[in-house]
């Protein structure tokens, strides 16, 4: 990695808004700084779209849907699995470049970039693998054909926190249903977005089918697309509250969406649980992206009598965790994306603590330039305490202790999140009940991650709609098309 300089990763990539396979300024010249959310310094300035740049972008989309719908199901998997092979091949330093806008250590950054990468071969799999049907009429009469089609345009808009991988998890399947898109990366991070961009036009992606906008007014640009009518589906990942406002916009021309929204994963230890394993899995599940994560462990529930011990050997882990800018060698814990995340996940740990929860260790912001918060565990977590009810997107590891089963499943029910829980123990008939229980889209059962191209990610409640992942995420943009034919 050294031998890749942070100026130069950032100087290769390009910074105007990708539309129509061209790179263009935005319309009114405007442009808005990337910062490095470890120094607070601008990494660069890049194309700040306008409205008038959204509408072109769906202009190119809609242009280019015919054309690109008609292109063979093989040629758009090749096109795919030569994107999969260039992120595997530039890994390192796309890898950089995260780090610097986003702020995670190189090696988690390196891992996204091997987890991004992974959708687009999984998808360039199943692009020659869009089905139909061919059935007798019940009364004998007639045949129903059945075929599926791509939705048609369709709006992206990724989070943040997963800049590569998000990207990938949706442009994945479009590009192998034959629908063409305008892509809305967050404002914090754009780099990985545009390096994205280059990369799939250099694997052969044709103009117009993939079209790119930085902005810094979300908002502005994307609700007017949204309620164009001319595109016919969005997929957001992102905040329930953004969510809810979305799904409201939609409505109006009745768009198909995905929405992968927020979580409050409950991670359960009962005292029949392989401890070493349930410390290592709360580590993964919580520190995973710093704790900023959809799918973080946001509240322990530990079975009383383990509960002390498995407080204990959290907290020597936590510990020690390496704190620093994300390039550091060595380096776990990375900064928060910035300032308004490290007041939230200040406010959320003096919240509970101000209500009688006992810090076993961090709970305090770090002095210095950067926008960093220590790994922190706490125990005697109140039920009144907001960090039981609110996503924390952070290094922290709440800790209740609960006695019988289904004390634990109706504490890990009661949120209206649904998007993953975590369950630990020894015993396959509690591990098959607790899990039919559990109101969530996804359980890790024995282990910390789930997170996974081959498998259907997403949740329940208002977690979010629609999967994307595994066999079912291509159909997230297809329609189904019955044709009656008569004999």
């Amino acid at each position: 990695m050294s031998s890749i300089s942070e100026a130069g990763v950032v100087t290769s990539v390009d910074k105007e808004l990708f539309i129509g396979g061209k790179w263009l300024p935005a319309a009114d010249g405007k442009t808005f700084p990337v910062l490095d959310p470890s120094t607070g310094e601008a990494l660069c300035e890049v194309a700040d779209a306008s409205p008038a740049d959204g509408v072109s972008a769906l202009d190119a989309a809609v242009a280019a849907q015919a054309d690109w719908a008609n292109v063979a199901p093989r040629e758009r998997g090749e096109i795919l699995r030569r994107a999969y092979e260039l992120l595997i091949k530039r890994a390192d330093e796309l890898a950089l470049l995260m780090t610097l806008e986003m702020g995670k250590p190189l090696a988690e950054s390196k891992g996204e970039i091997t987890y991004a990468a992974e959708f687009f071969r999984w998808f360039a799999e199943e692009a020659v693998r869009i089905d139909g049907g061919y059935a007798v009429a019940p009364n004998g009469t007639g045949r129903f054909l059945v075929t599926k089609q791509p939705v048609g345009p369709c709006l992206l808009i990724t989070p943040w926190n997963f800049p590569m991988a998000m990207g990938t998890r949706k442009i994945g399947p479009a590009v192998a249903a034959g629908c063409t898109m305008v892509i809305k990366p967050a404002a914090q991070t754009p780099l990985s977005m545009l390096a994205l961009a280059a990369i799939l036009a250099e694997a052969g992606l044709p103009e117009g089918v993939l079209n790119v906008l930085t902005t810094s007014d979300s908002g502005g640009v994307m609700e007017p697309l949204i309620r164009d009518g001319r595109a016919r589906k969005l997929s957001f990942t992102g905040s329930t509250g953004v969510g809810r406002k979305l799904l409201e916009q939609c409505a109006d021309k009745v768009l198909r969406t995905s929405m992968e929204l927020g979580g409050n994963a409950p991670f359960l230890v009962f005292e029949d649980a392989d401890l070493d394993a349930a410390v290592e899995g709360a580590m993964t599940a919580k520190m995973r992206n710093i704790g900023e994560a959809c799918t973080a462990a946001n509240r322990f529930y530990v079975q009383r009598g383990i509960v002390d011990e498995f407080s204990r050997r959290l907290t020597e882990r936590m510990e020690a965790l390496p704190m620093g800018r994300g390039t550091e060698e060595g380096v776990v814990v990375g900064p928060l994306i910035d300032e308004a995340a490290v007041e939230k996940v200040s406010g959320l740990v003096s919240d509970a603590t101000e209500r009688g929860a006992r810090v076993l260790t961090g709970g305090s912001t770090v002095d210095g330039p950067g926008n960093f918060y220590q790994a922190t565990v706490l125990t005697d977590v109140p039920k009144d305490a907001r960090l039981a009810s609110e996503e924390i997107f952070g290094p922290v590891a709440p800790i209740t202790p609960f006695d019988s089963e289904d004390e634990a499943i109706a504490a890990a029910n009661d949120t209206e999140f649904g998007l993953v829980s975590y369950v630990y123990t020894s015993d396959l008939k509690r591990a098959l009940r607790v899990s039919e229980r559990l109101e969530a889209g996804m359980i890790g059962l024995n282990q910390g991650l789930v997170s996974n191209p081959a498998a259907p990610f997403g949740g329940i409640k208002q977690s979010g709609l629609g999967r994307e992942g595994g066999t079912v995420g291509i159909d997230e943009f297809l329609e189904t098309k019955y044709i009656a034919v008569a004999l």
